[in-house]
Formats: C-alpha cells, structure tokens, sequence
C-alpha cells in the first residue's frame, strides 16, 4: 500500500432499524482536509446489524483510492467483528469458532476486502451520547429508512 494518501479522513458511520427486522437505513460523514461529504440509504426489510455494516462498507466505498483512516464507529458488532473476529471468520472458512456459518457472511466479506484497500484505525464511540460526528452520521441513517413502511 505505497500509494495510501497522506490525508486523513475522518469517517462517521451509523445504521438505523425501525423494528428488527425492519425498514432500515445507514448513514455516513466523510471529513478531510475540511472538506465533508454526507451518504444515507436504506433497505424496506432489513437489520440493524445489516445498516452497520452496509455503512462503512458505503463509506470505504466512496473513497476512490487508498487513504489513512480514522473510522468512528457506535456498533461494537462492527468494531470487534473486524478488529477481532473477522480473522478467526477467514482462517475456518467464514464459519464461526463453533463451525456456524457466519451471519452476515456477504457483507462481512465485502468489509474484509474494502478494509484491505486502506490503513485504518477503528474507533467505537457511544452512539447517542453528543459525539458531533456520530450524532450526524445517526441522522443520515434515520434519514435512509424507506418511508411509507410500516
């Protein structure tokens, strides 16, 4: 990864789930070099995990080379899934310790390989507790959640 860029971004992720399963939505801040970019989308029939995941995939997405990241996230599902499990997943065939197949498996694949592309450092933050960041990247999501579903 010679080519990562030298600046970093900042990146704010948080998935939303009216029921779950429910309509669901996912929403993310970019920040670098104060320049902000907002993403929000959403699935009519989905999980609250599923958006989590859904939005730092987005995220890393949106990035159109490799970059230094600082990526804030409230769900620790995605943050000891990738920092912790996701190595365990990979060595046994994406089954779990106990030989289940791992929920998720598309997405968490997907997250696997786009984490691969950049040097991240993942940070969990307590979701509704004022972090400015965080706070937004909840209102894009909420903001995602199909209307018109009940």
């Amino acid at each position: 990864m010679d080519n990562i860029s030298s600046s970093l971004v900042e990146i704010y992720t948080d998935g939303a789930c009216k029921g779950n399963p429910g309509p669901g939505g996912w929403g993310v801040l970019l920040v670098c070099q104060g320049k902000e970019k907002e993403l929000s989308g959403g699935e009519v029939q989905t999980t609250n995990n599923r958006m989590e995941l859904t939005a730092v995939i987005e995220a890393l997405k949106a990035l159109n080379r490799s970059c230094r990241v600082a990526l804030y996230t409230d769900s620790q599902y995605v943050q000891k899934g990738i920092q912790e499990w996701v190595k365990v997943w990979v060595r046994n065939g994406w089954k779990t310790a106990s030989r289940q197949p791992v929920k998720n498996v598309d997405l968490w694949q997907v997250l696997h390989q786009e984490a691969g592309r950049h040097e991240i450092a993942w940070h969990w933050v307590k979701g509704h507790a004022g972090h400015p960041g965080n706070e937004r990247a909840d209102r894009l999501a909420n903001r995602g959640i199909p209307t018109g579903t009940s």
